[in-house]
Order: C-alpha cells, then structure tokens, then sequence
C-alpha cells in the first residue's frame, strides 16, 4: 500500500450518510480520501482514539461576502468543524454591483462597519461576473471550501440602478427583466447553487444616499419572483429567502412556488423555523405548514433552524429587532451618536416608544419584555448583571424608559441581551428531528457585535451526544450529507475517493463550554471586536482539501495567507 499523505489513525468514523459508525483508520492523500480501513502511519498521522471522525460540517447561511476577500481563512467557521460555507444568502452578494452599492446592501441589515465593505470590495473586486467571481474565490487562500448564492438585490441594484431599485413604484423594463434572467442562467452555469431574496421589511439600506429604504429585492413583484423561479425550478437549483413577517400570508406565494404536484418543484429554503418566544404557535405551524405543502402539493420546501436558542447582545440601542416596530426603526435611522440620543430623550419619543413595546397583537419577533432583558456591561456597574425591568422598579419608572436613560447616559457602552427564540429544550429537540427543518442560520460572518453562532454544528452534536434525542449518526447526517445533497454539493460525505474534507471531534470537549461567548478581533476592521465561540477542545483537527489546517485551537503555518486549502464549490447537476 503506498504511504498515505495524512492517516487520520483509531477513530470512530460517520459516513454523512446516517449509518452507524465503524472504527477504522481513515487515509488521504493528493486531497482525497484514498483508504477507510486498517493503514500503517501515514507522513502524518492524527490520532483519533476516542474521537468522532466525520465529513466536516456544512455552514449554508452565512454573510462571509466581505470577509472572504480580506481575511479568505474564514478560521471562526474552521475552528468549529466547519469546512464548507455558502455566501451569498438573503438577497446579497458581490458579483456584480460595485463597492458603494455593496456597502450600502450590507453594512445595515447585516451590521457589519460600511467601511469594512466598501473597501474590502473596492480593493479586491478584479471580477466582472459569476465566471469571474468563482476564479477570483477559489484563487484565493481559502480556509475553507466556498460556495455561493446569487443575490437577487445585488442584480437588480446592476440592472435598474439603485434609485430605481429601490423606488416601490419603479418595475423593471421587459428588458431589464430579461437581463436579469440571463444573469441568474450565467451564474447557474458558473456553478452558483441558486438566487437568494428577501421580502423582508426590517431589512434596510446603509449609506447617505437611500438610508432608510429596505433592500432592493423587498421592491419587487411576485411576476418578477415567478420569472427567475422558473429558472431556478428547470435547472434543478434553490430559492433562498426571508419572507415578510408582517406580511405572513405572502408565505403562501412561497409555497405556492415551491409546489410541484404537476410540474418540476422548486427548491426552497426560508428563513426561519423557529420557536419565537413572542409567539409559541410558530413553530408547530411552520412544521405543519411545511409538511402540508410537501406531502399534498409535491414542493420541496425547508425551513431552516437555528439548533440553539437565539440569544443576541445589544449595543444601545443597535439590535436588529429593533426594525420591526415604528419607534425603533426611527432611533435606528439616525446614525449620529448624539442626535439619536436627543430623540431617545425626547419624551414625545418616549411615549411611542413605550405604546411600540406594550403592543400585544401582530407579528413580532421580539417579545419586548424588558424584564427579559439583562445588562451584561455597563460604566454604571450597579446595574449590571440586571434586567431593565429590575432598573425600572428599583427606579420607580416604566422599564422603556431605564433602557432609553442608559442608552442617553452610556451609549453603546450599554451592552445587554435577550433570548428571542429556542429557549424551550423538548420544543428544540422536536424542531431538530423534523424533517421539514434544514439545520443552518447562523449568519455566520455578519451581526459581529449582535450574535455568534459559529459553533451551531457542534452544539448540535452536543445536545444529540447528552441528550440523545437523536442518534448521533443521525445528528452528524443533518450537518454534513443532508446538506450537502439538498444543495447539490460535492462534501458533507466521507468515502474513498471522495474530498478530504473531514473533522475530528473530541466529545470530551463538550463540557458545556459551548454555549459560552467571547470577542476577538474582526480581522478586516482594526480595533474593533466581535462576537465569537471558543470551545477548543471540542475539534481535535479540521482537515480541508487534504490539508490540515487546524488542530484543537491552533491554525497550520500558512492558513489564510499562504496555504490554499479550500476551494470554490459548484453545485452538481
């Protein structure tokens, strides 16, 4: 037998296909697998005793558009097992519009600095399309494998211009129409998985020219929609999206393209299936909504879910949730520190805002419970550790108004936080178990100062490994092989001659660690720190492309600079 590459020696190794384990020695050479069975050391040899040995897991919602081009190691989703990403989702990608424009896309609904996209963009784009994109990716020092989404706001922003792109009474000419499907047919040849839109509301325009616009895909209409699916349903690929939660009938459009009871059903996967604390009938609905369309209407429809519970953090007042009702939306628009703090201690502001929080009916994603919602850092330090409800009644004033006193008084040195949904374990479990659900979300690469779900996946098998409300080779499929195979993706599999992209888990690491945050430093913006996961000790080596490039908290020589190790995956049809 010729000397392996790498021996991956003594392991208990899933397939990704939902198999039972088998312990074997897993060897690679030339990036692929070439052995899974008994192998003398290879040129190097990893010792997996007592280990997991699978595929590396899948991360199919992320915001790494920016990152990739600055920082391309993408080591906050390596670190955590994850060797394959897919940028690109909810409307947003770098293709085709230039950095002004991608700056203003992302810089706000997705909380991430203007400045950091606009120069990340402006500095690395040397591409002209999707052909172009894909070389310019998989050229670069890639950490991880990289896969993408067209966004839909990111073509029609390139066709119409952002002015009109965003004018709710502007259409696109038929011509403009027809070169947008004919973009989105140049994309799908260059590899692309499919076409990511939102209709979401809260989602809105960063920059000086349309700040409080929402984002360009939210402009356009169902016969718009209805055209580009019709692409994406003949050549097989998926529609990603975010629908309009004060709008939730629209969902029905939703399925309603998706259906394929007497034509081919379209892929498609919505954000988000979730149990929201703000309404507990959510979930089951989703579930059972899901299946209906599914079973009696033929689509091929999945929410996606987030495995654990939605916690996020707060600066101020900058929290994304705060876009879903009308006095939040006006604190949010003034980006000036000090003018937003004269409106927040204005007492005409004061009283919609109170009236905005106390609103029993509609929809919601935050449940806007103050007592729900702790102080974890402040300059006042008798008020940490507190919810504002606590502030309030120490106070003798309503809980609105100690939050708004602390964001006057401290800004965005107030920092607290909130679940907002997955709080309930049992509801979790039967969320991870339906099949109506695909396991993702993580917004992995955005948000940096509101949330860090990096280590999703692990926290999956967490709970599966303790809890066993799955088999473990059950929960291990979900993250690897099942995605994989609904994106149409060459991962997520361990086989002989297939990628080496593996990780090596060490459930020793899981003590409970995982759910814990910390910050580190953003690596394209410097002095400003983000949200991340640290439980090291959970991932004994993560292996991409053959190449191993980290071992439980320690990069290869090279990651991210030198060593090319992923690559730009293309769907496979």
């Amino acid at each position: 037998m010729a000397r392996c590459d790498l021996v991956i020696h003594g392991g208990t190794v899933f397939d990704g296909t939902g198999k039972p384990p088998v312990r074997a020695d897993v060897g690679v050479t030339d990036g692929k697998v070439t052995v899974i069975g008994e192998i003398p050391d290879g040129e190097r040899t990893v010792d997996a005793t007592g280990r997991w040995v699978m595929p590396g897991m899948l991360d199919v919602h992320t915001h790494y558009d920016a990152e990739v081009l600055g920082s391309p190691g993408l080591g906050e989703s390596v670190r955590h097992g994850v060797t394959s990403v897919v940028l690109g989702n909810c409307s947003l990608s770098t293709v085709y519009s230039e950095a002004e424009d991608c700056a203003d896309l992302f810089a706000r609904v997705e909380a991430l600095p203007w400045d950091a996209v606009h120069s990340a963009v402006k500095e690395h784009k040397d591409w002209d399309g999707p052909h172009s994109y894909a070389k310019a990716i998989a050229d670069r020092p890639l950490g991880a494998n990289v896969a993408a989404f067209l966004g839909h706001s990111d073509m029609r922003v390139t066709v119409m211009g952002l002015a009109r792109a965003v004018d709710a009474a502007a259409r696109p000419t038929e011509a403009e129409l027809t070169r947008m499907c004919a973009m989105l047919d140049d994309a799908l040849d260059a590899g692309f998985l499919g076409l990511s839109t939102i209709r979401s509301s809260f989602s809105k325009l960063e920059g000086v020219r349309f700040p409080t616009r929402q984002l360009p895909s939210t402009y356009a209409t169902w016969r718009e929609y209805h055209a580009l699916n019709a692409i994406l349903r003949r050549r097989g690929r998926v529609h990603q999206s975010t629908p309009n939660l004060t709008a939730r009938a629209e969902i029905a459009r939703y399925f309603a393209e998706s259906a394929g009871r007497f034509r081919k059903p379209l892929k498609t996967t919505l954000i988000a299936g979730m149990d929201v604390k703000a309404d507990r009938t959510i979930a089951r609905a989703a579930t059972t909504a899901a299946w209906i369309v599914n079973t009696v209407g033929g689509a091929r429809f999945r929410w996606q879910h987030l495995p654990v519970p939605f916690e996020v953090y707060a600066d101020g007042v900058d929290l994304v949730v705060f876009e879903e009702f009308g006095s939040g939306v006006a604190a949010l628009n003034i980006r000036d520190v000090m003018k937003r703090s004269e409106l927040l201690a204005d007492e005409s502001y004061r009283r919609d805002f109170r009236k905005d929080l106390a609103k029993k009916y509609g929809p919601r994603v935050w449940n806007r419970d103050l007592y729900d919602a702790v102080i974890v850092s402040c300059p006042d330090p008798e008020v940490v550790g507190k919810s504002f409800g606590a502030v309030a009644d120490e106070r003798g004033i309503h809980p609105a108004d100690a939050l708004l006193d602390l964001a006057v008084a401290h800004g965005p040195a107030l920092r607290w936080r909130t679940v907002i949904a997955n709080d309930r374990e049992e509801v979790l479990d039967r969320l991870q178990r339906s099949p109506m659900m695909q396991v993702g979300f993580a917004d992995s690469g955005a948000h940096l100062r509101n949330m860090a779900f990096y280590n999703f996946g692990l926290r999956l098998l967490e709970r599966a490994h303790q809890r066993g409300f799955l088999p473990l080779e059950t929960a291990i499929h979900r993250v690897t092989g099942e995605l994989a195979d609904s994106y149409g993706l060459d991962a997520g599999h361990l086989r002989v001659g297939g990628r080496a992209d593996i990780a090596v888990i060490d459930p020793a690491g899981f003590d409970g660690s995982s759910s814990a945050y910390t910050e580190a430093p953003f690596p394209c913006v410097a002095g400003l720190q983000r949200m991340v996961n640290r439980n090291d000790g959970a991932v004994a080596a993560t292996v991409v492309g053959g190449h191993l490039v980290y071992e439980y908290g320690e990069f290869a020589p090279g990651f991210g600079t030198t060593l090319r190790a992923g690559t730009f995956l293309t769907a496979q049809h």
